[in-house]
């Protein structure tokens, strides 16, 4: 008798737990609208956000994170949530797929840059041919973020080994993130594995290493850091000098796929994931709470009037987006896309 009073026990906070978790989504008779989103998708969607909101009766809730742990808010914390939008589209398929989605949209670019200040040191020499010499000169410190958390951090570590076959330079990987962290890369066949573990342990009389790349904008206005990794899209928006590096390097040239996937990167969790152009991807999570709502902020952001804010925003938009499976989409979303 004792277990079956306690079966019921759980059944009713579970019961009351969902019933939260519906309200919350119907605040102030307001229905709401829950995205998980990457830090870099901020600004564009505030805009879209203010746009949504005028013209519907809800309440539009961004939550930023580096996209890993965007999806982690659904695949493990269970978390109910209208939209996600990841940094990386392939990160949907491997994390999400079956349970959480089956299709996604890519509908952005981005490329990676070097952030910095007119205050940063050595501000007035740093291009895009020296900028690793000077990231290695003494005193100045540099940040990425976390490349288990977010796809800029292994994107990041990805750009240090591309400038290697860039410039044809067998030490910049190692004079800068082995002799840093706990990342290590092996070389093999003209192909680079990238090891990140899972106590990266910087050196944070050198590096500083955040939850998402975002975040450092903070560092850097303070000067507790000199230079960031970021994309270019957030230097923009931000309003920061940055570094455009080569297109070798910066992961947004198709002509360079081939130079790109010669690198790997295999995160603490195993997951293995190959150098390519950064390209966004957006889906609705199968517990979404408001679809309808969804697809018409998905509407929204993947057809003129997000096009627009995209390229104001310094983050090229795919127009058309290009779905992974049209069949599965919503019916209203399948005629403005292309696969």
């Amino acid at each position: 008798m004792k277990s079956i009073g306690k079966e019921k026990t759980i059944i009713v906070l579970v019961t009351i737990a969902v019933v939260l978790g519906v309200l919350a989504f119907s605040i102030g008779g307001k229905r709401v609208l829950k995205i998980y989103h990457a830090g870099s998708l901020t600004v564009p969607l505030e805009k879209i956000e203010t746009q949504f909101e005028s013209s519907h009766d809800v309440d539009v809730q961004l939550e930023s994170h580096g996209s890993v742990e965007a999806i982690i808010q659904i695949t493990e914390l269970h978390k109910a949530a209208d939209i996600l939008a990841s940094a990386d589209y392939s990160l949907i398929p491997q994390m999400m797929f079956p349970e959480y989605a089956d299709w996604y949209i890519q509908f952005a670019r981005n490329e990676m840059v070097l952030a910095y200040t007119a205050e940063s040191d050595y501000a007035d020499e740093i291009n895009e041919n020296n900028w690793y010499e000077i990231l290695n000169r003494t005193g100045v410190k540099f940040g990425f973020s976390n490349p288990n958390l977010d796809p800029c951090g292994y994107r990041t570590a990805m750009v240090f080994q591309l400038a290697e076959i860039c410039y044809d330079n067998s030490t910049i990987f190692d004079d800068l993130i082995v002799a840093n962290t706990n990342i290590e890369a092996i070389e093999g066949n003209d192909n680079y594995l990238i090891e990140v573990s899972e106590d990266l342990d910087p050196n944070t009389n050198k590096l500083e290493i955040s939850d998402k790349s975002i975040s450092l904008l903070v560092k850097l206005e303070a000067r507790s850091i000199d230079y960031a990794f970021e994309y270019k899209s957030v230097a923009v928006q931000h309003g920061f000098e940055f570094v455009e590096l080569p297109d070798g390097i910066n992961l947004t040239s198709i002509d360079y796929e081939n130079i790109y996937k010669q690198v790997k990167v295999r995160l603490a969790n195993e997951k293995m994931l190959t150098a390519k152009p950064i390209v966004y991807g957006i889906t609705i999570p199968k517990n979404a709470p408001n679809e309808n709502l969804a697809i018409e902020f998905i509407t929204l952001l993947i057809t003129e009037y997000g096009w627009e804010i995209f390229e104001n925003c310094g983050q090229p938009p795919i127009a058309s987006a290009v779905a992974s499976d049209v069949d599965k989409l919503p019916q209203n979303l399948q005629s403005l896309v292309i696969q």
